[in-house]
């Protein structure tokens, strides 16, 4: 029986170690099972991320009283309007 993969330490290792993944399966230089090994752990890594913003998401709708808002920042223009002619 294989052991439990290790979960990450935060988001962004999460990320970087699905770009490392991704990197090596693109080489094209891993074994079959190696490769599958990865991509298993990749799917893993995956849901971690997904679960972790959808939990980044609800925080904000609590924060924003169930709404969320679009922040302005200061000097930048609203979607959907381009540079004049």
């Amino acid at each position: 029986m294989p052991k439990p993969a290790s979960s990450p330490k935060s988001f962004e290792a999460a990320v970087a170690e699905l770009e490392s993944i991704v990197q090596e399966m693109e080489a094209g230089t891993l074994t079959l099972e190696d490769a599958l090994g990865r991509y298993q752990r990749g799917v893993g890594l995956l849901k971690y991320c997904q679960d972790t913003l959808a939990g980044a998401e609800q925080r904000v709708r609590q924060l924003e009283g169930s709404e969320l808002i679009d922040l302005q920042i200061e000097g930048a223009r609203p979607h959907g309007e381009g540079a004049e002619a």
